[in-house]
């Protein structure tokens, strides 16, 4: 039988994955689906279009205002 992940965030919005059958760990939540490691990566390339870690996005938008 295939192992069953879950799709993962942290508060960088950085996506991962994780076995659905492990505790998350500390500063991760559980998001979007959970299925088949292809289901779950397939919906982090939906969804996660900026690499860039939050932080650093929040910063550039702030040196652009000004």
């Amino acid at each position: 039988m295939s192992e069953v992940y879950q799709v993962v965030v942290n508060e960088e919005e950085q996506y991962s994955i994780w076995p659905a059958d492990r505790e998350i760990p500390a500063g991760w939540s559980a998001t979007g689906p959970s299925g088949s490691q292809d289901d779950c990566l397939a919906h982090i390339e939906e969804v996660w279009t900026d690499m860039r870690p939050l932080s650093l996005r929040q910063r550039m938008a702030a040196d652009q205002a000004g």
